[in-house]
């Protein structure tokens, strides 16, 4: 079976040595603060724990605005914030959608990071470690789930450019937007559920099956809207099947 569109432009971006500023909130100020892995690494770790049930652009923006509030990222300050202060930042700033348990996640990871890795939570991905290993690591942060640590993990594998030894459990996250365009390429039936999504795309690329994530989102949230899709400017025109339901 010849190579789908979207395990090729994926393989190609995964490909490029050089390493862009990933516009996660699409501010200039806010995106350089969680892309800087290299000094605050523990921004990006806490912005995917608070991607959950709302724009992803809202959820990428709270550590920035933590940071605004207690006046330091620093791992330190941040574990001295009690778990009653940080309920009340959360509902005070309207944060999130679920306030106080996003707290109480945001409270929780903090306090990992600094016990469990010292303070430097890129020694979730630091040595080269195996993909099951960094998504472990973000399994273990309360409030995550597989979807959460295997987009953690995709991002630092095909956007930050972090060198795993192998790539084998970095399952596509599937979002409305992935559903849609995995159903209307043709890939998966259109009454397909989240784990056909993820086994189709472990078969489409065993070695990374989400290296076709990032594709597949853009595609959707670009071009395959679900009203009034754009599919003459989409970049996956000529090898999509079009089943529109």
């Amino acid at each position: 079976m010849a190579e789908h569109l979207l395990v090729s432009i994926g393989k190609a971006r995964f490909s490029d040595p050089d390493r862009h500023l990933i516009p996660f909130v699409n501010d200039i100020e806010q995106d350089k603060f969680l892309n800087d892995i290299e000094n605050t690494p523990h921004a990006f770790v806490l912005a995917c724990l608070m991607d959950r049930q709302i724009k992803a652009e809202r959820a990428w923006s709270i550590p920035y605005r933590i940071k605004d509030i207690v006046g330091s990222f620093n791992i330190d300050d941040l574990a001295s914030v009690s778990l009653e202060e940080y309920k009340n930042i959360f509902n005070r700033n309207i944060l999130h959608r679920f306030n106080d348990i996003m707290a109480e996640v945001f409270y929780s990871a903090v306090q990992d990071i600094k016990v469990k890795y010292n303070g430097d939570a890129s020694l979730i991905w630091s040595n080269n470690p195996s993909s099951a290993k960094v998504v472990y690591e973000f399994l273990q942060f309360k409030g995550s789930g597989k979807k959460i640590a295997t987009m953690a993990a995709n991002i630092l594998a095909r956007q930050f450019k972090i060198p795993f030894s192998d790539y084998y459990s970095i399952d596509i996250s599937p979002d409305v937007h992935i559903l849609r365009v995995m159903r209307r390429t043709g890939l998966v039936d259109s009454n397909a559920d989240l784990d056909s999504i993820i086994y189709k795309a472990r078969e489409l690329n065993p070695e990374f099956p989400g290296i076709i994530d990032f594709s597949c989102w853009e595609t959707g949230r670009t071009w395959c809207r679900p009203n009034n899709p754009n599919c003459n400017e989409c970049i996956i025109r000529d090898d999509c099947k079009k089943v529109i339901f």
